[in-house]
């Protein structure tokens, strides 16, 4: 029976003016080769709201400092199940939808576990999303972009 560890998260979708969305790209330390891309965003501190943490996460790993007003309401919350570093967790996630006209991204404020286990970042279009054979997550991401960018109701 696998035993997992409750966690609430914050997520950002950060879009630039051409429609691209930011993935950082890591490994799991606990399961070498297993290579993935994922959104900005990360764990809630005790009493932290997740707009605070989004915009707490989104400063710290990109560089990106917004009041947590700017960030608006989530566009999406989800539960998710995953292993990380040998911990089964249940994570409890909101994503914030953030536009930018471009942004170059700072990861100074990487803290030691993302600065073993991430590699780099880059900005995805829908279709290259789409057409990858590469690993991401959430696994639903083109879809829910593809809807949140034509201007339709939150996912």
């Amino acid at each position: 029976m696998t035993v997992y560890t409750p966690r609430r998260a914050a997520r950002v979708l950060l879009v630039d003016a051409s429609d691209r969305v930011l993935l950082f790209a890591g490994t799991d330390p606990g399961r070498p080769g297993h290579a993935y891309w994922f959104t900005p965003g990360g764990g809630l501190r005790p009493g932290e709201s997740p707009v605070e943490g989004a915009a707490r996460e989104l400063a710290e790993e990109t560089g990106l400092r917004l009041a947590p007003d700017a960030l608006g309401v989530p566009v999406w919350a989800e539960t998710v199940e995953f292993p990380f570093d040998g911990v089964w967790y249940r994570q409890e996630q909101e994503f914030f939808l953030v536009r930018v006209p471009s942004w170059e991204v700072d990861t100074a404020g990487f803290d030691e576990i993302e600065r073993a286990s991430v590699s780099g970042h880059r900005w995805w279009s829908v279709a290259e999303l789409a057409a990858t054979a590469e690993r991401y997550y959430p696994p639903d991401l083109p879809d829910r972009l593809t809807r949140l960018l034509a201007g339709g109701v939150p996912c």
